[in-house]
């Protein structure tokens, strides 16, 4: 087992325990409670009480996300609810891998955003702070109103809104973010050592500079900002009354990253006002408003690489050192000319304004009609300006310009995005007998529109550089030749969507639910030719409340007990182009023609267009148990789920032509379990433990016809496989000896002899050739898992949530000598083989060769983990102290994040995300730091 190496363990043994980051949690929310079965959740286009509904919807509460130092709070949720997976990365800005009951689609696994009725495709411009509570919608009687955007999953946040009184609640944190597990890498005589042993097998001369590289760099330690400062401030006031409540949000986030130079800001605000008319009409407007300066990122992959045997700079000359020109100088660069030099040459900055205003009517006495007006409008704007560098050259002691470039440049985008959306809601809710019936039908329309253009232009070759001043970093500077100007690429886009949809919830008696949706999609995605341009969904649920039955007044056991199915067709409308009824043009072979030989070029489709093409359909099924006991101590759930994806979308890529189509299947299925124990002892102590447990077992049951593949780096998608399998040869050990290479199969792969990896012979033809690769890893795991412990007394709060997944491989994409480059070596490359009976793994060292190179399970790593994720503590003052300061709350918390992570990777996280087709790669990228976080939540 791995366990992550604290460098700051003082530090860290002070803030081992923590509270939440901004101290909202009182001890009645700090313990989940007895499952909440009369508690109302959000459901699509309105709420209804969890006891009434026959589907999977878990709730989590605001406080929940809002103690979590994480700008995202998607971040959050990790290992917060069965069938949910979040795969984090530590990189400021970057989205979390989020799919809900795995992997449906070739094309995108992200779950829709619902953020007070907007449709969104991510949250970062939502403050934690601001959120009320976030449901999670995981079943077909609960996505299917969302039609063919609900396969993946709905995720709905509902953002804090005004109540009775007055209230003004401040908090603030301060943090520091270290690295944690770290890999091991040669030091610089251990490279030496490696190097000159792979020339001598490579059978050329010894390495002649090491009079100029004699360094002992850690590349790693050297861009690495230990203590990375994260402070967050969030200031809100509630004003409400029997006719108006308000809400106003106010949130300020400053984060440095883990890589020196990278820094992040973000102002929020939160606006929440409703006005109550008459007793029958009421309207309202949410408003939510995001500055985003976004950082400038890189990444931990060149400094894994980068030699320790270079300095990164040359006191004697006052300048940054090139590396040295046979171990990767033109393919890395010098990491401090990242970090330092180019510290400040970006500015992007992004605005988001995002929000509805709302009008509602009751009338004739059991019916509601409701509008919505939404928009979601965002702006990015990024001037990037690129200087030259000049760099010594320790082979020559000449000096020459860093990567060849010899003219500064400057880079200018600019996005404008918006989606108008607008809903209009009939709902009929009515009580008679034992009959309890609510019915909407709905009828939306959604709009968008993006236009990006990306542009570039350099400095005249005979002009004076660019300046190093932002107030010429524009592409219309006087500085720059209007010759060297490009569009590099633009991206305008519309799209629209039209929909009709209704929902029945009946319940008899308050013991059978039924629970029924319909929703008809149509999307202009697709020509008004195609028969499919407009597509149905639908979903049916039903449950039995067991527990209200007569027979069962008599039982002891059970306090709640409830079973459930469901069942639907969903959609998934996402494709790799826009538009897959319209093709482009691409350019062709073209001709010469007339007297002139001139020379004119033609344009080809791109593909051929498929008429009566369609969204991917997903039918799902869920059947589940639900139940409390010993005095509603103990509360459970369970569901079994399968989810089929059918006509799955498919570029299809032949030698006569390329075309989608719709073809192929692709099953999901598993069972989920939640499990929560609360309790108390004596007045003074409240405990709670529990956890929750999936099963994920995806197969690709055909993708388009029978041998058909799809090829994405390491990964194949093929019938009879997870998707995104890991696909190449199964390594036999090392070739000890000629002898061991004549006793075994002949290989035609290419050059090989002892101290090479020996592959497997599958099929027993007794040759290796390519007919030999075979499935060698699955990125998704077998099981996820999480567990939590609370315990309160009197005023002190304790929390500690563990985390983890297993079953899973992950493909190690560094360190493999898998480039021609000669890059650092892993430490353990000091097992290699280097005689017979040396090593039966780490093969010898001659990076020239391909043989080793090729896909194989040496690159294969377990990714099983288990992680402590968030462990706090907190005091909250006594109410007759505060009394006295007119204050009344005043909380003080410690948290600590990430804390350590027990695996058996050898990169800086087990995790890694990807597409759907092509994750659980580790490309070495970025670690998840380890975050420590103290301060103070006051409300007056």
């Amino acid at each position: 087992m791995k366990q992550t190496n604290l460098k700051y363990s003082c530090l860290i043994a002070v803030l081992y325990f923590g509270m939440n980051a901004n101290g909202q949690v009182t001890p009645q929310d700090t313990l989940p409670k007895e499952q909440k079965i009369e508690e109302v959740v959000m459901i699509g286009y309105g709420t209804a009480k969890k006891r009434d509904l026959t589907g999977s919807i878990a709730r989590v509460s605001g406080s929940e996300v809002a103690d979590k130092p994480n700008a995202n709070p998607i971040n959050s949720l990790q290992g917060k609810v069965a069938g949910l997976s979040v795969v984090n990365q530590g990189q400021l800005g970057a989205a979390p891998d989020v799919r809900i009951r795995g992997t449906v689609s070739r094309y995108n696994t992200r779950p829709l955003y619902v953020v007070d009725g907007i449709f969104a495709d991510n949250l970062d411009f939502v403050n934690p702070n601001d959120i009320e509570s976030m449901e999670v919608l995981k079943d077909a009687s609960s996505l299917a109103i969302f039609g063919n955007k609900g396969a993946n999953g709905v995720i709905i946040v509902t953002t804090k809104k005004g109540k009775s009184g007055t209230t003004i609640n401040f908090n603030s944190s301060y943090g520091a973010k270290f690295l944690g597990n770290k890999p091991e890498m040669t030091n610089g005589q251990q490279f030496r050592t490696l190097f000159d042993e792979q020339r001598v097998n490579q059978g050329i001369a010894p390495y002649q500079y090491y009079n100029v590289f004699n360094a002992n760099t850690d590349w790693i330690d050297l861009i690495t900002n230990d203590g990375a400062a994260i402070v967050n401030n969030n200031l809100s006031f509630n004003v409400g009354s029997e006719k108006n409540k308000f809400y106003l949000g106010i949130g300020y986030l400053y984060e440095e990253g883990i890589i020196e130079s990278e820094k992040q800001k973000k102002i929020t605000l939160s606006i929440n006002d409703e006005f109550k008319i008459n007793d029958n009409i009421k309207v309202g407007v949410n408003i939510s408003a995001l500055q985003y300066n976004l950082p400038r990122t890189l990444g931990y992959g060149a400094a894994l690489n980068t030699t320790p045997i270079a300095s990164p700079y040359n006191e004697e000359m006052g300048m940054y050192n090139q590396l040295p020109n046979e171990m990767g100088a033109a393919q890395l660069g010098n990491l401090l000319v990242e970090t330092q030099g180019k510290a400040n040459t970006l500015i992007s900055r992004r605005h988001n304004l995002i929000g509805n205003i709302y009008g509602e009517i009751k009338f004739l006495k059991n019916f509601t009609f409701r509008t919505t007006f939404l928009g979601n409008f965002e702006f990015n704007k990024q001037r990037q300006y690129n200087p030259v560098f000049d760099v010594y050259v320790p082979e020559t002691g000449a000096t020459t310009r860093l990567s060849g470039i010899n003219l500064t440049s400057v880079r200018e985008s600019n996005t404008d995005y918006r989606r108008l959306q607008q809903n209009q809601l009939l709902t009929y809710n009515n009580k008679f007998g034992k009959h309890d019936v609510t019915a909407m039908v709905g009828f939306e329309t959604i709009d968008e529109q993006n236009n990006e253009v990306n542009l570039r232009i350099s400095q005249s070759a005979t002009g004076q550089a660019i300046p190093w001043d932002k107030r010429f970093w524009y592409i219309n500077n006087s500085f720059a030749d209007p010759a060297t100007l490009q569009k590099t690429n633009t991206f305008p886009w519309d799209k629209a969507n039209v929909s009709y949809f209704g929902r029945l919830l009946y319940n008899y008696g308050g013991k059978y639910m039924l629970n029924a949706s319909f929703r008809r999609d149509g999307s202009s995605a697709f020509s008004s030719d195609n028969p499919n341009q407009y597509q149905n969904f639908w979903a049916v649920g039903a449950a039995w409340e067991i527990s209200r039955e007569n027979f069962m007044a008599d039982q002891n056991i059970f306090d709640y007990l409830k079973i459930k199915g469901s069942a639907g067709k969903l959609g998934n409308e996402y494709a790799p182009v826009r538009y897959p009824n319209y093709p482009g043009y691409v350019a062709g072979s073209g001709t010469i023609l007339g007297v002139e030989k001139l020379f004119y070029p033609s344009l080809a489709l791109t593909y051929v267009a498929t008429p009566d093409l369609k969204w991917e359909e997903v039918y799902t099924y869920e059947g589940g148990l639900e139940f409390s006991t010993l005095n509603k101590r103990l509360s459970f759930e369970g569901n079994y789920y399968t989810k089929r994806t059918k006509d799955l979308l498919v570029y299809v890529e032949t030698d006569t032509q390329d075309f989608f189509d719709n073809a192929g299947e692709i099953e999901n299925k598993g069972f989920e379990f939640k499990l929560d124990w609360n309790d108390k002892i004596g007045e003074n102590v409240r405990y709670s433990i529990g956890g929750n447990f999936t099963t994920i077992e995806n197969k690709v049951l055909s993708v388009f016809e029978d041998g058909y593949e799809l090829f994405s780096g390491p990964s194949i998608t093929r019938a009879g496989s997870p998707i995104g399998s890991f696909y190449g040869y199964v390594v036999d050990g090392v070739y000890q000896s000629y002898a061991d290479v004549l006793n075994s199969p002949a290989s035609s792969l290419g050059n090989y002899g002892p101290g090479d990896l020996k592959f497997k012979d599958i099929n027993g033809d007794g040759q290796i050739n390519e007919k030999d690769r075979t499935i060698i890893g699955n990125p998704t795991p077998d099981f996820t898992y999480a567990f939590y412990l609370n315990f309160e007394y009197k005023n002190f709060s304790f929390g500690a949530d563990f985390q983890g997944v297993y079953g899973n491989e992950v493909w190690r994409n560094w360190g493999n000598g898998s480039t021609f480059a000669q890059f650092n070596y892993r430490s353990a490359r000091l097992d290699r083989w280097n005689g017979p009976g040396t090593s039966n793994w780490e093969p010898q060292l001659n990076d020239a060769s391909g043989y080793n190179k090729l896909n194989s399970t040496y690159m294969i790593e377990d990714g099983s983990y288990l992680r402590l994720r968030n462990v706090q503590i907190g005091y909250n003052f006594q109410k007759g102290f505060l009394d006295n300061f007119k204050i009344r709350s005043l909380k003080l918390f410690l948290n600590a994040q990430n804390l350590f992570t027990w695996g058996h990777n050898s990169g800086f996280t087990p995790e890694a995300g990807g597409s759907p087709v092509e994750f659980g790669v580790d490309g070495g990228g970025y670690p998840l730091p380890i975050i420590t976080t103290m301060g103070v939540n006051i409300t007056f």
